[in-house]
């Protein structure tokens, strides 16, 4: 093993944070171990962490097995206690090489998240094995869903200075990359801590009038009813940002969502899709979704399965809900687990019918793909193409004009345009 070796679960965040962690370890001079970055946001997320921590153990038997992320920062007793692990450290000490070498009393460094007040933007100059990259602006929640522990093992919200995003995506930019993608907790609460308060929308447009060398900016996971509107306006008018939104909905039953202690109604979250398709029609959009919500009855379930078409929904990330003991939502009366999977399979079915018939539409367009690796790529809207024949050369910033002759159920089949 050349240097530390990641093994990533969760959100994109956590993409980002494993690029920081894999370079300030092996910064401070680590290099036989295995860094565990964990996810909290359900009861298999954690089992499936400490699954991946035997397995590492059983193939790296001499190295530092070292455990950090969500999981880590809320059970970090737990962690400690498993035979293999040799070190956990919490969210914000992962960022900070010194702590993966430093002696420590115990297997723990974990500190109090809660008391966090800033956030330090972490110079990234690439990503291993990546056509994109992610840059974080924004960490921490102030939100408290019913369902939701990542407030407390992420801290309050708390944002990353205009000037230092700029200078990481020009980095990231000079280093080739064509497409950023910036990513935090709950985004869309980005600048609420800073002195002028500004908003997701002037950061947006600040970045994109200083960097104009950058080709595509995405922006990861939206709370629907709290884009300001200036990015509301950029989403319909600038080019650069992709038409690809990804809405955290959760579900389409209005007293789900108050039983949720969401921010929005169902009202609220059709009406953005349609405004935003109404001035962008090129515009995709994604979500998330959990089924089996506790108290969710088929009525209120089939209002989730309806909202897949009434948003025009294309790509959808399905959860059963899984309760997370701490949470409010554990202690409310439950779905049984079977309808739980039941419903979820419903919503996955769905929506797979709804990418297939949306791949289809696109037969006969000309694309423009982001190339991740040869002959694989994704274009403006998300959606993963193909290429009948490698592209020859790929530009500088990986991006290749093709055109869509075929669809598959998941992907569809482009040739590289003359």
């Amino acid at each position: 093993m050349s240097g530390p070796k990641v093994i990533n679960f969760g959100c994109r965040l956590n993409a980002y944070e494993a690029q920081v962690m894999r370079d300030q370890a092996r910064d401070a001079g680590l290099r036989d171990a295995v860094i565990i970055n964990t996810c909290a946001v359900t009861g298999e997320a954690v089992r499936q962490a400490r699954q991946a921590i035997r397995k590492a153990r059983r193939q790296h038997p001499e190295a530092t097995i070292v455990v950090t992320g969500c999981a880590a920062q809320l059970e970090p007793e737990s962690f400690a206690a498993m035979d293999e692990v040799d070190r956990v450290l919490g969210n914000r000490e992962k960022l900070q090489g010194a702590n993966f070498v430093a002696p420590l009393a115990g297997k723990i460094l974990v500190d109090d998240i809660m008391s966090v007040q800033q956030l330090a933007g972490h110079l990234v100059p690439g990503f291993d094995g990546r056509a994109r990259a992610f840059v974080q602006v924004q960490q921490g929640c102030d939100h408290r869903c019913t369902f939701c522990i990542i407030p407390f093992a992420r801290g309050p919200s708390r944002s990353v200075p205009m000037d230092a995003v700029v200078r990481q995506i020009r980095t990231l930019v000079d280093h080739g990359y064509g497409e950023v993608v910036l990513t935090g907790v709950d985004i869309t609460a980005y600048g609420s801590d800073l002195p002028d308060r500004p908003t997701l929308g002037q950061l947006l447009r600040h970045l994109l009038a200083a960097v104009p060398e950058l080709s595509r900016l995405r922006l990861s996971s939206l709370d629907a009813v709290e884009i300001d509107p200036d990015l509301e306006q950029l989403l319909l008018d600038e080019e650069r940002v992709m038409p690809h939104l990804h809405l955290s909905l959760q579900s389409g039953d209005d007293m789900i969502l108050k039983r949720m202690a969401r921010r929005h109604n169902r009202a609220q979250a059709v009406a953005l899709c349609e405004r935003l398709r109404a001035g962008r029609p090129d515009m995709v959009f994604g979500a998330d979704l959990i089924a089996g919500f506790p108290t969710e009855t088929e009525a209120q379930f089939g209002n989730s399965l309806a909202l897949i078409d009434d948003c025009g929904l294309t790509y959808l990330h399905v959860f059963p809900y899984s309760e997370r003991p701490g949470t409010p939502a554990a202690r409310m009366p439950q779905v049984p687990g079977p309808v739980r999977r039941q419903r979820a399979a419903l919503l996955r079915e769905k929506g797979a019918a709804a990418l297939a018939g949306f791949l289809a539409g696109q037969v006969g367009s000309r694309s423009r793909m982001l190339l991740e690796r040869p002959g694989l790529g994704r274009n403006e809207q998300f959606a993963l193409i193909e290429l009948d024949q490698p592209a020859a050369t790929a530009p500088v910033n990986g991006i290749v004009d093709v055109r869509i002759v075929a669809a598959a159920p998941d992907r569809l089949i482009g040739q590289v345009a003359a």
